[in-house]
């Protein structure tokens, strides 16, 4: 059971910086730092967005508009924090309680 808790907690370590990534490179991009006509650049925010835009879709039908201003990667951020670090251990402790 301890090995399933840190792969989880693995994967969510990883999604949440793939979530940074995205975002520092998004601002980048909107201050002209960063060139999208560079094939790898372009290619590199389009995985990023693939990997994370099924995340985002079902909080940004909820969400209402903030017109330029996009809070679902900090909600998606904050269901990460509130999984690591109150969800998944309080299951796995519970599930290890039970079975010892």
């Amino acid at each position: 059971m301890l090995s399933i808790y840190q792969i989880l907690n693995l994967l969510l370590d990883l999604l949440f910086w793939i979530i940074m990534i995205q975002i520092v490179l998004s601002w980048l991009v909107a201050f002209n730092v960063i060139n999208t006509r560079n094939d790898f650049v372009r290619q590199f925010l389009y995985a990023l967005d693939r990997v994370t835009e099924p995340l985002y879709r079902p909080i940004r039908r909820i969400l209402p508009d903030f017109g330029g201003l996009d809070f679902s990667p900090m909600v998606v951020l904050l269901a990460i924090s509130i999984l690591q670090k109150i969800l998944l251990p309080n299951i796995f402790s519970s599930l290890i309680g039970a079975t010892a």
